[in-house]
């Protein structure tokens, strides 16, 4: 059984957004301190951290010095070199730990490793030049989706391919020599589950949560999922196998499609909280960063009871164009919840914070959320 870290130590975290905001206010909410390492400054994560280091993650001997003023290291996002997990694990526990990112932040290396061990993926083809591609179309058939296999998140990195005649361009448009090509899958809905597995192996998880996108950017989730128990229970299972199997420590996403026969099949994962998760703040009796924060100093996990049914609506950089949201606004609608992030430059696309309610019924809570968001640019300032 691995050693307690107990409340007054201190947890790093590599990669300082949103997430290691929301991670570093739920530690220090348990007593913990909190050190940040990224290439930034001033970041959402540093705002509320106890310690902010601005470095490159490919600067090990500032990794090691890093990992050597905290009592545990955990990461907010997967594009964190492996050598930089490899450097800092010789000085204080990485968890989850480094393989697991690097299996994750390559998709043709996680869709294979999950397929390895008999999970349900999306059909895939692995494609290095462009006589592969058609290899890969031949198989799979049009549509069918090219991923980057590294470095892609929120649609970045891919090209939807409607006929053999498109293969071309899409190929030239990823710019790169590695890449997966996949089925487009006719789903009814796209769903995930955020898990978490303890030192001792304990697991517990959330929703599954239903979510919808707009450009390829997570818009609304809602738990919980209009899916059938059963299908339910089979993508828990799914994400306590992967968890067991991986010997995860800290917490996973599984994100899945739900096709229109009801099969599951596992789209990406990510290795840490996830935006989808990000309603269990306000609607679950604790939250998925706290369950984080248990997860890798070795406490025993919280209850994943949901008090309500939630739904969120993310907040993009778009809202803050052609002026300043209206806070006041938005602040009206009582039973919602106003999360922002701190950052300093609004992008279209960037997220910027999210809305939360609950309501007694999922329908109700999204009808919330959607028209909070809305008030917020109904009376835009035109001040800073």
């Amino acid at each position: 059984m691995s050693a307690v870290i107990p409340p007054g130590k201190s947890l790093g975290v590599l990669g300082s957004g949103q997430l290691g905001r929301m991670f570093a206010i739920a530690a220090r909410r348990l007593g913990y301190r909190v050190h940040v390492f990224s290439p930034e400054w001033d970041t959402p994560t540093g705002q509320v951290a106890d310690v902010e280091v601005q470095g490159s993650y490919d600067d090990l001997a500032a990794i090691a010095k890093f990992a050597q003023s905290v009592d545990v290291l955990t990461f907010e996002f997967e594009n964190v070199p492996s050598a930089t997990t490899e450097a800092a694990a010789k000085w204080t526990p990485v968890r989850p730990d480094g393989a697991i990112l690097h299996l994750t932040q390559h998709r043709l290396r996680e869709k294979s490793a999950l397929a390895g061990i008999g999970l349900p993926v999306t059909p895939f083809y692995p494609v290095h030049n462009f006589n592969e591609l058609l290899s890969g179309l031949q198989k799979l058939g049009t549509p069918a989706v090219l991923k980057t296999a590294s470095w892609g998140y929120d649609g970045k990195g891919q090209a939807r391919i409607d006929s053999i005649d498109a293969a071309q361009t899409a190929w030239e448009s990823l710019h790169t020599d590695e890449a997966i090509l996949e089925a487009f899958i006719d789903f009814s809905c796209e769903i995930s589950v955020v898990a978490a597995r303890s030192t001792q192996g304990d697991f517990v998880a959330y929703g599954p949560v239903e979510n919808s996108h707009r450009r390829h950017i997570l818009d609304i989730s809602r738990c919980p999922a209009n899916v059938d128990e059963s299908v339910a229970r089979e993508a828990i299972e799914i994400a306590r196998a992967i968890c067991e199997q991986w010997n995860v420590v800290g917490v996973l996403c599984v994100e899945f499609f739900v096709a229109q026969d009801g099969k599951l099949l596992i789209n990406e994962l990510a290795p840490r909280p996830h935006n989808s998760g990000h309603l269990t703040i306000d609607a679950h009796v604790t939250c998925q960063f706290e369950q984080q924060v248990r997860a890798i100093c070795g406490l025993p996990l919280g209850s994943s009871r949901q008090l309500q049914p939630a739904a969120m609506a993310n907040l993009l950089g778009d809202l803050w164009q052609p002026a300043v949201p209206d806070w006041e606004a938005v602040c009206r609608y009582r039973e919602v919840k106003l999360h922002l992030y701190g950052k300093q430059e609004a992008r279209p696309g960037r997220k910027m914070g999210h809305l939360t309610a609950r309501a007694s019924t999922v329908q109700e809570a999204e009808q919330l959320v959607v028209s909070a968001r809305q008030a917020l640019q109904q009376g835009q300032s035109s001040s800073d």
